[in-house]
């Protein structure tokens, strides 16, 4: 006896085309729905920049990704165990010779907030921004790292 895989789909008929119409236009009312309306395809949204945290033994690592933002735009604040990273992108000038057909990218005022541990040392964070990505060293205060006790046979 040979032992077949049941994959029910392959049971049902085709769909016809006019039901994956129908589902790409729902699809297409649910996007433009909470995307929210567009006036004249110029408006401007908020957005939240891409964090990577990553870490290692002597401190965390943050790097944030800030496409087109001024490095002068960006404040970054350590109070009460909490690193906030706010900042605003600004749309580009319009120029009136220009007609805009889409705009995609995204405008505003950001803030990101990460709690610390208590075993950080603030007032060592150091801050980098290189090509468009803030990157943000919290070292590690000594206590929190890790020891490596040798064993000894006797």
């Amino acid at each position: 006896m040979t032992l077949m895989r049941w994959t029910p789909a392959r049971e049902l008929p085709a769909l016809p085309s006019e039901v994956l119409g129908i589902q790409k236009e729902i699809n297409r009312m649910f996007d433009s729905f909470f995307r929210g309306p567009e006036d004249d395809g110029l408006q401007t949204t908020s957005w939240n920049p891409l964090v990577d945290v990553t870490e290692n033994d002597h401190a965390y690592l943050l790097n944030v990704e800030l496409p087109g933002v001024s490095r002068n735009d960006v404040k970054i604040v350590v109070q009460d165990n909490q690193l906030t990273i706010r900042g605003e992108k600004k749309q580009e000038k319009e120029s009136k010779n220009s007609n805009y057909h889409r705009v995609e990218r995204s405008y505003g005022s950001f803030q990101r907030t990460f709690t610390l541990p208590s075993t950080v040392k603030a007032e060592k964070i150091e801050a980098n921004y290189n090509d468009g990505v803030l990157s943000i060293t919290v070292p590690k205060a000594e206590e929190a790292r890790a020891k490596e006790i040798e064993v000894k046979v006797k």
